[in-house]
């Protein structure tokens, strides 16, 4: 999955994360040709659960250069313990 399949599918799903918008990203000094999306298995305090890891390539302003995590089958936003 690409990083634009990832938002096409979560904005299909009802759901969109206020970092793909154009003005956020533009705060942030962020473009979609920074993202990378991959397959991961996040520990969550429930337990293991699969996920599309959103990653950053290179560090934006502010020093940001986190990871934001999606459940695989209800892009759900996921949180790591």
């Amino acid at each position: 999955m690409t990083p634009s399949e990832l938002k096409c599918a979560l904005a299909a799903a009802g759901r969109n994360p206020h970092f793909f918008s154009r003005k956020t990203m533009a705060f942030f000094g962020d473009t979609m040709a920074n993202f990378g999306c991959r397959s991961a298995i996040v520990t969550t305090k429930d337990g293991p659960v699969p996920a599309w890891e959103l990653w950053r390539k290179r560090t934006v302003k502010h020093g940001l250069q986190t990871s934001h995590f999606f459940h695989k089958v209800t892009f759900d936003t996921v949180r790591p313990v």
